[in-house]
């Protein structure tokens, strides 16, 4: 069985850049595990690699889809192992690098290989939420599939939604369709960067002020002249985004806006971590303000390689 390099960690903790260190030294090509990178129009309010950086490597799922279009990671999975194995075929060797947990658990270990999807009951799914809000339906979830209710957030209503779909739709929980694994014919070795939580926060703080230099109110006040709202599109319903649209609407002032957007980036790096600390299979390397990534990428090289031929 082949062998393939995940990056893992919190937002801003620096595995693109430790990625595209990699993917040069073994010639490979990068895997995006993003659920936001994948879209069109926001590579500011996303972090997405550089014209340069994706120049250098070959990219997958970075700035591919329309706004409008539904993505889950189901189907990330889906495309993305077929992905991996064409890379595989070439003699290259993938690397896998992302913050979506949902989406690298998907594209590694493989959900259900169903496509369920009914539009006419996730509407009245989202009508029901206006009406009667986003507990109710948590609450719906929990009396049908107490198991899927305890993997996720209340607060997650997408997600809770796509339960609840796919339970209406097929009669089946998702939490029993997910037992129903595919085969993975690689095997992943995962990297999770692990960074003290102070400096953490500043690497957040010193992002939030760069992608404000970078022009993201102006990307994202492009979209609202054009009638794009968080409120209608999920793929805007997102940290940088939703906050910069608020200040539009004069629920924030400018520096209430940015306080906002580190906040709550602060706030989802934190949920990132607790979904990672889950995973016992994840080998946590520390980055520090003196750490050279170039050494680490060496080091993470060394590992992946003798730990493949222990395996092989």
């Amino acid at each position: 069985m082949k062998d393939v390099i995940a990056i893992v960690g919190p937002t801003a903790s620096g595995k693109t850049k430790l990625s595209i260190e990699i993917a040069k030294k073994i010639n490979g090509e990068i895997v995006s595990a993003d659920s936001r990178q994948v879209y069109l129009h926001i590579p500011v309010a996303t972090s997405a690699p550089s014209l340069n950086d994706r120049n250098l490597i070959k990219h997958y799922f970075i700035e591919e889809l329309n706004l409008d279009e539904e993505f889950n990671a189901g189907e990330y999975g889906k495309k993305g192992r077929v992905i991996i194995e064409d890379i595989l075929s070439r003699g290259k060797t993938p690397v896998i690098v992302g913050g979506s947990g949902l989406y690298v658990r998907s594209l590694i270990e493989g959900f259900f290989d169903e496509e369920i999807k009914d539009k006419k009951i996730r509407a009245e799914l989202n009508e029901k939420l206006k009406q009667k809000g986003r507990e109710f339906l948590y609450n719906e979830l929990k009396e049908i599939d107490k198991i899927a209710a305890a993997a996720m957030l209340p607060s997650n209503i997408r997600r809770i939604i796509r339960a609840l779909e796919i339970y209406y739709a097929t009669g089946k929980k998702i939490s029993e369709l997910h037992k129903n694994k595919v085969e993975i014919k690689f095997r992943t070795h995962q990297y999770g960067l692990m960074l003290e939580r102070k400096y953490l926060y500043e690497r957040i703080n010193d992002r939030v002020d760069e992608m404000i230099k970078a022009g993201l109110v102006e990307e994202v006040r492009a979209l609202w002249d054009r009638g794009y709202s968080y409120k209608n599109f999920n793929s805007l319903n997102t940290v940088g985004i939703k906050e910069v649209m608020k200040y539009f609407e004069n629920e924030y002032n400018y520096e209430e806006m940015v306080e906002m957007i580190k906040q709550n980036t602060r706030r989802y790096a934190k949920r990132q971590m607790t979904w990672f600390n889950k995973d016992k299979k994840i080998k946590w390397v520390v980055v520090e303000h003196t750490t050279d990534f170039a050494v680490l990428s060496d080091y993470i090289i060394n590992d992946f390689y003798k730990n493949s031929e222990k395996l092989n």
